[in-house]
């Protein structure tokens, strides 16, 4: 019976995608509690897709720092499961710093180095400006930098 569960969360979650592009329904807060929970559902799992679009918005859209959290949480999970988009965002919010944590220039090439191997060409470019320029924690380094510099030329940028 469980193939039935994880078949009515993937129905849930595919037609909630759908709806989250109708603002009007957006703004219905029964219908965005529905659809949020199709998302939880589904990032709950282990669907990295899910983890990665829900963390991006308990991250942008949330209301309060539990929600943030929460979003990170899920964009770790997808970002160690391969997401480049995922690994991206949290390179961004590692080196922005936080009320919470200082701008750490180290995890922030750690998430970027992810995402660059996975072909996201905006991680490959932040990543040999942040080398190009070092600071928050990290020596600048003319050959990393360089060899990013290369990746996101090959990545298309």
């Amino acid at each position: 019976m469980a193939w039935w569960w994880r078949l009515r969360a993937r129905l849930g979650y595919a037609l909630a995608r759908r709806l989250f592009h109708w603002r009007w329904l957006m703004q219905k807060p029964g219908a965005w509690r529905w659809m949020e929970g199709q998302f939880a559902r589904m990032a709950t799992l282990g669907h990295v897709p899910a983890q990665s679009f829900y963390g991006h918005v308990l991250l942008f859209r949330g209301r309060g720092l539990g929600a943030r959290e929460e979003g990170l949480r899920l964009l770790r999970l997808a970002a160690q499961g391969g997401d480049s988009k995922a690994a991206y965002q949290l390179g961004v919010t590692s080196l922005a710093g936080s009320p919470q944590q200082e701008p750490d220039g180290q995890e922030a090439a750690r998430w970027w180095m992810l995402a660059a191997q996975a072909g996201h060409p905006l991680a490959a470019r932040k990543l040999a400006e942040l080398y190009r320029d070092g600071g928050y924690g990290l020596m600048a380094d003319a050959d990393l930098a360089e060899r990013y510099k290369r990746r996101a030329e090959e990545l298309g940028l």
